[in-house]
């Protein structure tokens, strides 16, 4: 019984442990993801983004289909004046002055994925330092429940 007849130290976890809040779980909640038309391009550069967007749909897909099928079927019909035109069509225009266009909106689009991506890799580090706190916090709990299990243990054995 002389356990209980000693001082008695009072441990309080809020001692034990202190959290430092991180200033990016505060910038999370009041911002939101980079997007691409966020990125100041430009009246050509808003064309090259729309444009690739625009190509990157099923309509725009059915449009080359029947553009295709039309050279096709006019090369088997022996239709000359209009495998010229699809050929200049698909040819020139497509090839020549879309690709180019795509690639310019395919940068535009990069460039906001890849501060999406930074942005994300920030979160990601924020929340890593709250679950490195939270393991920090959960171990000081641990040793005042192990001590708190201890003196109890005594206190029944004295008592036997």
């Amino acid at each position: 019984m002389t356990d209980q007849a000693a001082p008695h130290h009072r441990t309080r976890i809020a001692d034990m442990y202190h959290r430092t809040p991180t200033h990016r779980l505060d910038e999370m909640k009041t911002r939101r993801p980079p997007q691409t038309s966020d990125e100041h391009v430009g009246f050509n550069g808003k064309v090259a983004v729309l444009i690739t967007t625009s190509v990157g749909t099923m309509w725009a897909a059915y449009l080359f289909s029947v553009i295709g099928i039309t050279g096709i079927v006019a090369a088997i019909t022996n239709n000359a004046e209009v495998v010229l035109l699809v050929g200049a069509i698909s040819g020139y225009f497509l090839q020549l002055v879309l690709l180019p266009v795509i690639i310019v909106g395919q940068n535009i689009q990069g460039r906001a994925a890849d501060k999406r991506a930074v942005e994300t890799y920030k979160d990601a580090e924020a929340i890593l330092h709250e679950c490195v706190q939270l393991q920090q916090h959960l171990e000081a709990q641990d040793k005042v429940l192990d001590d708190l299990i201890m003196h109890v243990q005594k206190i029944v054995a004295a008592g036997s």
